[in-house]
């Protein structure tokens, strides 16, 4: 499934093709994806300009000068293809630009969705509300995770899956993230001490902005708008390294909890 980074590097990958465009023709060629697919989104869209492009969340936005945002979130197999040069059976949204760029969305599992709404009420769309930080932002510290977590006898890596702890992370990214900070994916959250979850934050913020700098991760359909493949997975450590050997000398395992999987290297990474 895309994640933060992939997000974050499809919208840098539509930013130099949308940003400043009129969108000529708007198509959707199926009424639905994971949810309907909004019956005015040809309409309200069609001739719009695109002022803006951003990420909240694992959520990608699109917004324009009419006052609406395009929200699009890519499931598990979603991507944008650019100049496509011919359609295929899963571009489920065509756009097209004054310049004449084609960007197609393309789901083939269909577990996205798309959504429409007015720019000003984003902060109340459902799937926001509850979303915590951004983690790339400067408010994920290790005095905000340990104000969070107090009392939290839940292991780490379930709250910081926990999109109200911190929003936008996933299962690659946290098992990353809690090896290169040394801490069990068991841990109770409540118990960490302070200089430990100072070291997640920072662990967290570079395993992302490594990751994007690479490009994501690409697992099964992810690939960037442009065709080309993320290799951040080139820099994994622990994610789906199971019997080989950590930097540490130790032998990275798995578990499987909710169909999930957990690595991490008992040697290292301490309860």
């Amino acid at each position: 499934m895309p994640e933060l980074p992939e997000v974050e590097t499809t919208i840098r990958g539509l930013t130099p093709v949308l940003a400043g465009q009129r969108l000529t023709e708007v198509e959707p060629r199926r009424a639905d994806l994971r949810k309907a697919i909004p019956v005015d989104l040809r309409q309200r869209l069609t001739g719009a300009t695109v002022t803006a492009l951003g990420r909240r969340a694992k959520y990608g936005l699109i917004d324009t000068d009419r006052g609406d945002t395009l929200i699009f979130h890519l499931g598990m197999s979603g991507r944008w293809r650019v100049d496509p040069l011919e359609m295929q059976t899963h571009d489920h949204l065509l756009l097209t630009t004054v310049a004449g760029r084609r960007l197609a969305l393309n789901d083939p599992r269909r577990f996205g969705f798309l959504d429409l709404l007015r720019t000003d009420a984003l902060d109340g769309y459902p799937p926001f509300v509850a979303l915590g930080p951004e983690p790339l932002g400067a408010t994920l510290t290790g005095s905000y995770l340990r104000g969070i977590l107090a009392g939290r006898t839940a292991p780490i890596k379930a709250m910081l899956l926990d999109q109200r702890i911190v929003a936008g992370l996933g299962n690659i990214y946290v098992c990353e993230a809690l090896h290169r900070a040394r801490i069990a994916p068991s841990r109770a959250a409540g118990q960490i001490a302070l200089a430990r979850l100072e070291r997640l934050a920072d662990a967290i913020r570079a395993v992302l902005q490594e990751a994007i700098a690479a490009g994501g991760s690409t697992l099964r359909d992810f690939a960037h708008p442009d065709g080309a493949l993320g290799y951040f997975s080139k820099q994994f450590r622990v994610y789906g390294r199971e019997g080989r050997p950590c930097d540490c000398g130790g032998t990275v395992r798995r578990r499987v909890e909710a169909g999930r999987s957990t690595f991490w290297c008992p040697r290292c990474q301490r309860v």
